[in-house]
């Protein structure tokens, strides 16, 4: 049985709002609820300030939802999401009147290094662009695979819940499952430990979420997933600078952020706006990866460099940033990627993924580095 959208909102009735006060559907607290695979997704709107203290709430409400019939795993997120043209979510009834609690107060703007860690991760590096289709995920899946071959346990996040590559990439099916109702075990494959929301809604369903919706539920994906003592995360970013971006960029520890362009003008002004976002969240540039660099024609070996090239070697110089390496753009990586068998793993002696393993080294000597330095001490106005 296949539960829908007035069933789950029934369940939730059940479900008493903050300060006990009525329920949380008639309070007008629970989004539009989504439902894929027989699994239910939806956000309840509480005040920002009272977010942390109200997360019994959000536990309360998954219990009911995944209590319902036919129901296989619930995605519940607080988010402090006003609508357009709608007042402040209520927590009371129009004719109560709410309890005044204290005012919490705001939390100082937190230094890199004082950002909450995730349980079981050693460092995470993002690998972001500042426009789509330049072969982010494909350098991101190689890049992990990479660092595993450095001897590092190595994990994947697909950060780009509207468009997820990486079960495609890495040839992953199937679901996960959960350990108490509450930690996802990440799936595998290649000795990689991956998580996406590719694998909780089939390939073709598409998420019609607003943003506060897919930042609280990537920071699930982060904070309650069982990395199991990982060395290094690898966090395939969603392409642009939005709000998922720089959510991440702000509550997560990053060690540091990969850009990956092609070499022509159009996608280099671009990844130049991922550059800036980064350095004002403090996040370290480790550098600057070309893809598509440039093509060898299988039959004649004649090189073309359709895309330009040296463009992203030129921009990392200017800005002062490693320049990673080149990418040539290549069959093999491209049927390789299709077929969910990423060349480094395919291949390991392969040109390509000779590329994408001296780029790991690369990166990871700085990630090394920089952890060895002292933390600098940042001020905040």
């Amino acid at each position: 049985m296949t539960p829908d959208k007035n069933t789950i909102l029934e369940a939730l009735k059940t479900v008493r709002g903050p300060d006990l006060e009525g329920n949380i559907v008639d309070l007008g607290l629970v989004s539009d609820v989504f439902i894929a695979d027989q699994k239910v997704y939806f956000s309840i709107n509480v005040p920002a300030e009272r977010a942390e203290a109200l997360e019994p709430l959000r536990q309360a409400a998954e219990r009911c939802v995944k209590a319902v019939a036919g129901v296989k795993g619930a995605v519940v997120s607080l988010t402090a999401e006003r609508r357009p043209g709608a007042d402040a979510p209520r927590a009371h009834p129009p004719h109560a009147a709410a309890p005044t609690l204290p005012p919490r107060a705001a939390a100082p703007s937190q230094p890199q290094a004082q950002k909450p860690a995730i349980a079981g991760i050693g460092a995470i590096i993002a690998v972001a662009s500042g426009k789509g289709g330049v072969g982010k995920s494909t350098t991101a899946v190689n890049l992990a695979l990479g660092l595993q071959a450095l001897g590092l346990k190595t994990g994947l996040l697909d950060a780009d819940v509207y468009g997820p590559s990486v079960p495609r990439l890495l040839g992953i099916s199937g679901r996960p499952r959960q350990i108490d109702g509450r930690l996802i075990v990440p799936m595998e494959n290649y000795g990689l430990k991956a998580m996406s929301m590719g694998f909780l809604v089939d390939e073709a369903t598409a998420m019609i979420w607003r943003g506060p919706m897919v930042q609280s539920a990537l920071m699930q994906m982060l904070r309650e997933v069982a990395w199991d003592g990982l060395d290094v995360l690898v966090v395939d970013m969603p392409p642009g600078t939005g709000d998922v971006q720089l959510t991440l960029a702000q509550q997560v520890p990053l060690a540091g952020a990969v850009i990956v362009s092609t070499p022509q003008d159009l996608a280099l002004i671009d990844a130049r706006k991922a550059v800036t976002m980064f350095n004002k969240v403090e996040v370290p540039i480790l550098g600057i990866v070309e893809n598509m660099s440039y093509f060898l024609a299988p039959d004649t070996g004649v090189r073309y460099d359709i895309f330009g090239h040296g463009g992203a070697r030129a921009e990392a110089e200017a800005i002062g940033v490693p320049f990673l390496g080149e990418v040539p753009l290549t069959m093999d990586i491209r049927q390789a990627s299709d077929a969910g068998k990423p060349v480094v793993a395919l291949d390991p002696d392969h040109p390509q993924a000779r590329v994408y393993k001296a780029v790991a080294s690369a990166v990871w000597e700085q990630v090394s580095q920089r952890r060895a330095r002292p933390a600098p001490v940042l001020s905040f106005e």
